[in-house]
């Protein structure tokens, strides 16, 4: 239980890291380079943490192994710990996160923009407040 605390507050921690980075538009994020940088490394940390939750929540309620990592948000929504649209968006952030991390292609800005700046604080936020919830509740049998 305590991982899955611990890994929930570096969920939190790496958000405002990365709120504080983010520039107001974005015009300003494609000029600042190193906030860019900055904006796209948070971003991995916070899906990779998120995805690490995802785990440390399928082996405390004994739920059935992944196939891989976007296959755990899947099975958070199997077992009624999130919604099928919030999974997949978070199944989007794990692929944006491996475009960013290995630079497959050519990386969008305006995509990852609003990523940083909207998407994937929303939705970690209600990853975090579903995965508490589930947490608390009853262990599973």
């Amino acid at each position: 239980m305590s991982r899955i605390t611990d890994k929930m507050g570096e969920i939190q921690t790496y958000l405002k890291e990365l709120e504080s980075f983010v520039p107001r538009d974005l015009g300003l994020y494609r000029k600042d380079i190193l906030r860019k940088a900055a904006c796209e490394r948070f971003a991995e940390k916070i899906i990779e943490a998120g995805t690490d939750l995802a785990f440390f929540i399928i082996k405390l309620k004994k739920f059935r192994k992944p196939n891989d990592d976007p296959d755990a948000f899947s099975i958070l929504t199997e077992e009624k710990i999130i919604d099928e649209p919030l999974s997949r968006r978070l199944q989007s952030a794990k692929g944006m996160k491996n475009i960013i991390a290995h630079q497959y292609g050519k990386i969008d800005d305006t995509i990852v923009f609003e990523a940083v700046s909207k998407e994937l604080p929303r939705d970690m936020k209600q990853l975090l407040k579903e995965s508490g919830e589930a947490v608390r509740a009853k262990p599973s049998p």
